[in-house]
């Protein structure tokens, strides 16, 4: 576990990543297209001839979408800003999930806070219906001053979490030492904008402030480059993505982020796990 305050200076690689991410805009698909509004009563919103959704929140609900696809393995970009201002208690989903008791699932949850404290970014992995495999972390931006991209790249090999193209959690393939892996199930995408405020931020303390709703993320610039799954058949895009692993650029960059801005991890919570951590802590991929 590491401090978001041990380091706030962002290396060249990163500042390098935000202008490159700030100048290109992914192959963006379009919501109209894309993505079924399945609930919120008019609170979300699809604008700009399909180019923008968005996703708001207040007393009486919160909005949610999910994909028109389902997907079995891919890369999967999604800009998001995120609620400005005081968002305590709310919670923005952004996730990959199958159905089910043994579904699979690849999280990305953004937990808000008061007015000029970060954002807590919680990702997770699921697989076979087994989580508790959280990791947290802070962001190197505001993530509600403008867009940022967030990505999934999931394959046979790896699950890795990126943000601004750069990864901050990988999640490996070791079913050869007993641990399940998300290869099977087909998984839309969904995202929700909901009130959490019994746990999201410091553990149900601070309540949502409605005085301040409604509250609203905004989404541009979907890119699914991955295998649509329809009636039992694939359809993929280029699969360039379909062995990637990271380079020694990229496991750098992900050590960075780890060590100055995760603030939880599953693998060194040995009170949680008293009888010893889980197996994909300590193993390593066999060669």
């Amino acid at each position: 576990m590491a401090s978001s305050s041990s380091s706030t200076i962002i290396p060249v690689f990163l500042l390098i990543t935000l202008v490159i991410s700030s100048l290109m805009v992914a192959s963006a698909g379009n919501f109209y297209k894309d993505v079924d509004i399945t609930w919120g009563d008019g609170r979300a919103k699809i604008l700009n001839n399909g180019k923008l959704l968005t996703l708001s929140l207040d007393k009486t609900s919160g909005s949610g979408f999910q994909s028109k696809n389902e997907y079995l393995f891919g890369k999967i970009d999604m800009q998001l800003k995120l609620v400005p201002g005081n968002s305590a208690g709310t919670v923005t989903a952004y996730y990959l999930s199958s159905q089910g008791p043994t579904h699979d699932e690849i999280d990305f949850e953004f937990l808000g806070n008061l007015s000029g404290d970060p954002y807590i970014l919680h990702t997770n992995v699921f697989s076979q219906g087994k989580g508790n495999r959280e990791q947290q972390f802070y962001l190197w931006f505001d993530p509600t001053a403008d867009f940022h991209t967030y990505s999934i790249l999931w394959n046979p090999q790896r699950i890795i979490f990126s943000v601004d193209g750069t990864p901050i959690r990988e999640f490996k393939n070791l079913e050869s030492k007993g641990v399940p892996y998300p290869k099977s199930q087909p998984m839309r995408i969904y995202s929700s904008l909901w009130n959490a405020d019994d746990w999201a931020t410091r553990g149900g303390l601070v309540k949502t402030d409605w005085n301040k709703a409604p509250f609203t993320a905004s989404y541009r610039n979907f890119n699914a480059d991955a295998c649509a799954v329809l009636n039992g058949k694939s359809r993929c895009g280029s699969k360039s993505w379909f062995s990637q692993e990271l380079d020694s650029t990229g496991q750098a960059r992900m050590k960075w982020v780890q060590k100055n801005y995760m603030i939880y991890n599953y693998c060194t919570d040995k009170k949680r796990f008293p009888h010893g951590l889980p197996t994909e802590c300590t193993a390593t991929v066999s060669s």
